[in-house]
């Protein structure tokens, strides 16, 4: 094998893009990233430049071939933060900034086209309900808000898509990707006429849909000039993060789950054929490999809720740390283990910043439950690690509701370094956990897709595994596994018996104010 060639792997993400390049072998040859900004205009607003996105992509690949020499470009594929709104004229250029996956101004928008359609037809139609996230509702704010910018309006892309067409000069999106927009047939991989028509955007404006490994253009000379490649590399149709992710982990056959522990935690399932949650709980989505289909839950504050604790609450232990020389994650994990399961009558409620799954509650709000004044910040930190665990298994439950088998468990992000918390996880699952430190995350994906495209690697499980290797094991603790399963229907509780005390709290939270 050749050992100058490469595959790219181009993430556009919510900070900045990452370029990876993997020889053919698996092993990676060079990363780089470059950063951008997210403004906010105004509360809720979240836009950026796609221009950003297009200087960083040129940055990073400029950086790995100035870093590694003669290196061989065979085949590039995209993956990118979902659901942002990039809306392009006639001439191809962009109309304003794009509106971004975290933006919450369509919250509006997004009740009149469930009141239009009603909650019941638009998850049958697109297996998701509509949220202020999805892109088809940011279309709608344009429509009402910005209407000389909305009869601009030529075609509509997503953040990768719009890099691609920068690549490329051709319009394209994948199906894995465009299940976010809320315009797509995701049982059948196609747009939906019934959605287009109860959102009025005409089906001119979207662009054709292709599986996430399938080559849809060629690098232009003009491109190729700016990058510094060859003109004429085979580029994929790509997919969305949290599909690129989930090839990036190896997760691709049915029955195996994949736990993301980042800020937020993204339980994620691979299925055989479209499964919906008929309330609306869970995300389906199309996978990034044919006939695959992912199921998808959201803990809004995983990691947050630790990292809250860490920057609000541990200015002490930050000192106590600092004059050992330690990690202030590690010491708090540490102080948490001498902590016995179930933190002596204490729970954690991680609603810091509302819930999506299962309770679809922006209004939720994080406590704890039990302080008593012989309680540390041990046991503080503990409760944090059994509540996130407990409310990522509130989303595996909805997931066993409507079908979804599991042959086995894999775990990522920064969550899962840490051994307590995994073993405590384990212990919330009862069931074995693997854990793969997937510091390439969806690039690494991406590059993948990229592999398959030009026919390097076969679109199956033993062939990806053959690029990932495989992580160590954490088994639950029979005792703790005992003790959770007894815990756990006290901790569903906590949010069903607080929940009307959160919204009356939100309705008077902006206090008295003192002259």
């Amino acid at each position: 094998m050749d050992r100058r060639q490469v595959v790219l792997g181009i993430d556009i993400g919510t900070s900045g893009t990452k370029v990876v390049a993997v020889h053919l072998d698996g092993s990676i040859a060079a990363v780089a990233t470059a950063s951008y900004e997210m403004v906010m205009p105004s509360p809720g607003y979240a836009e950026q430049n796609p221009a950003d996105w297009w200087k960083a992509t040129v940055v990073a690949i400029q950086t790995i071939l100035s870093r590694t020499e003669d290196l061989f470009v065979v085949g590039i594929g995209l993956s990118g933060q979902m659901h942002g709104l990039v809306a392009l004229d006639n001439e191809g250029a962009v109309i304003r900034p794009a509106i971004i996956w975290c933006d919450l101004r369509s919250e509006a928008e997004a009740a009149e086209l469930e009141h239009l359609l009603g909650r019941e037809t638009i998850i049958q139609l697109a297996e998701n309900p509509a949220l202020p996230n999805f892109t088809v509702t940011k279309i709608l704010w344009m429509k009402n808000h910005e209407p000389e910018l909305y009869r601009r309006i030529a075609k509509v892309l997503l953040p990768k898509d719009y890099i691609r067409f920068c690549l490329t000069g051709l319009f394209a999106m994948d199906v894995s990707d465009a299940s976010g927009t809320l315009l797509l047939d995701v049982a059948n991989r196609t747009w939906s006429k019934d959605m287009c028509r109860a959102a009025d955007v005409p089906m001119e404006w979207l662009p054709p849909l292709y599986e996430s490994n399938e080559v849809v253009g060629y690098l232009s000379k003009t491109s190729a000039d700016v990058l510094g490649l060859s003109e004429g590399i085979p580029v994929v149709a790509g997919a969305g993060d949290q599909a690129a992710g989930a090839i990036g982990l190896g997760i691709v056959e049915p029955g195996t789950i994949s736990s993301v522990f980042g800020t937020s935690g993204v339980l994620l399932a691979v299925t055989d054929k479209s499964l919906r949650d008929p309330g609306g709980r869970l995300h389906t989505f199309c996978h990034a490999q044919r006939d695959r289909w992912i199921v998808m839950g959201v803990t809004q504050s995983a990691g947050g809720s630790l990292q809250w604790f860490r920057n609000q609450v541990a200015q002490r232990e930050r000192l106590v740390a600092a004059s050992k020389d330690s990690d202030l994650y590690a010491w708090l994990m540490e102080e948490a283990q001498k902590v016995v399961p179930g933190a002596e009558g204490l729970l954690f409620l991680p609603y810091l910043m509302g819930e999506r799954s299962p309770h679809l509650d922006p209004q939720a709000r994080g406590a704890w439950i039990g302080l008593q004044l012989r309680h540390s910040v041990g046991h503080l930190v503990r409760a944090i690690l059994e509540g996130v665990s407990f409310s990522l298994r509130d989303c595996w439950e909805v997931m066993r509701e409507i079908g979804v088998e599991s042959s086995g468990w894999k775990a990522s992000g920064g969550g899962a370094n840490s051994p307590l918390w995994m073993k405590v996880f384990a212990s919330v699952l009862g069931e074995p956990v693997q854990i793969l430190q997937a510091s390439h995350g969806p690039a690494l994906g991406a590059a993948i897709l990229a592999a398959q495209g030009i026919g390097v690697l076969e679109e199956s499980p033993l062939s990806i595994q053959g690029w990932l290797g495989t992580g160590s094991v954490i088994s639950p603790q029979t005792d703790w596994k005992e003790f959770y399963t007894k815990l756990y229907p006290l901790f569903r509780e906590g949010y069903q018996a607080t929940k009307h005390l959160m919204h009356e709290l939100n309705n008077v939270a902006g206090g008295v104010k003192y002259e």
